[in-house]
Parts: C-alpha cells; structure tokens; sequence
C-alpha cells in the first residue's frame, strides 16, 4: 500500500488525467494536453519515487525520473522525449508547447493522451491505489 505522501502524488496526476479528458478532442488545446500528459507521468512516477521513501528529485525532466526508479511496465522513450521537450517549451507563450512542425497534432494529443494515463494506472496497479480512493 502507498503512503500518504505518494497517494497526494497520485491525487494530483489525476487532476491532470481528468483534465486532459476534458480537452483532448480541442484542436486549439493540443498544446495544453501535452503539458498535462507531462504533468500526469511526472507526478506518478514522483509517486513512486516518494513510495520507495527517497528523497524527490527538483526536476522536471521524465528521463531523468525514468532513470532513478525500477518499474516493471513498459516506457515509450520517444513519447517520453517529446513530452520532456514541449513541457519546457509550453512555459513560454512564445513557443507554447510546439513540436518542431508546430502545435502537437490531434492525433499527437490522443496519443499523449493514452500514454499519461497509461502510465498513471500502471503506477496506481503497483502502488495498490484504486483511482476511487483517489477521489475522496
């Protein structure tokens, strides 16, 4: 069972998930589903970070998260990399989350969709948090 400090982990990558429900059929919100997918992987594998009672690193980078823990489920590196590149762009109205080609496509966006909350549950699964105890 997780403790209490990677359940709160948890709470806050749900926001993230529910939120990226809510806007990921907007072609105008790509960029926004990109930076909650980001947020949603960061703050879950934080979650497992905090489980194993290690001290959080103050990055932002997911590679770098990647890289500091042991899971058991698979990583898809190049998601990863363009999700760690447009959470540093997204923070500038200038660039605001673009790929190389612009704005992430809406296919992008399903796709970034898919693999936060993918990622999220696979970490509820190996913490033993059902999403409804995340609710309360």
């Amino acid at each position: 069972m997780a403790n209490f400090q990677a359940k709160e982990w948890l709470k806050s990558a749900y926001g993230d998930i529910r939120s990226i429900h809510y806007i990921v059929r907007d072609p105008f919100l790509t960029h926004m589903v990109a930076f909650h997918a980001q947020q949603a992987i960061e703050k879950s594998l934080k979650a497992v970070i905090e489980n194993e009672e290690n001290r959080i690193p103050r990055v932002h980078k997911l590679q770098h998260l990647i890289a500091v823990i042991d899971i058991d489920f698979d990583i898809n590196e190049e998601i990863i990399e363009v999700l760690d590149e447009l959470y540093i762009e997204s923070r500038y109205p200038g660039d605001l989350g673009l790929l190389p080609d612009g704005k992430p496509s809406l296919e992008n966006a399903k796709q970034f969709d898919d693999f936060s909350a993918y990622v999220f549950h696979e970490v509820c699964m190996l913490l033993n948090i059902a999403t409804d105890d995340l609710e309360k």
